[in-house]
């Protein structure tokens, strides 16, 4: 049930970043702070709210799946890839755990890889 929720909340996080950043005009970064800094002030205000596994992975999840909505609606015209690329990104978070620390935060690292590879996988 804890991985179903993660991946859940990897592609809703990446498509309400992407609907603040494309649909709401509030540009890329400021879209993804909103949604990093609200899950982060819910889960230092309810630190017990949820089991310890999910109050200490879903914040990282939420802010990792918010990078790939930074897209721009002119380079991923579709909210499928996006969401694929939230359940991608929440996948590999949960396969690869601290791999990618030291190559510029394996957070955005892992995003890039996500929304590259279904983005690419489409075109094929």
């Amino acid at each position: 049930m804890n991985i179903a929720i993660l991946i859940l909340a990897g592609s809703l996080s990446a498509i309400s970043t992407f609907i603040l950043n494309n649909h709401l005009k509030l540009g890329g970064v400021m879209a993804s702070a909103g949604i990093s800094v609200l899950a982060g002030l819910f889960f230092h205000l309810f630190p017990d709210l949820l089991n310890p596994f999910l109050s200490s992975n879903l914040p990282l999840v939420i802010m990792g799946s918010s990078f790939i909505g930074m897209a721009s609606q002119k380079v991923v015209p579709y909210f499928r890839i996006i969401s694929i690329a939230g359940i991608l990104f929440s996948i590999i978070y949960l396969i690869t755990g601290s791999f990618f620390e030291g190559f510029g935060g394996s957070l955005g690292t892992t995003a890039a890889i996500s929304l590259l590879s279904i983005y690419h996988f489409k075109r094929f």
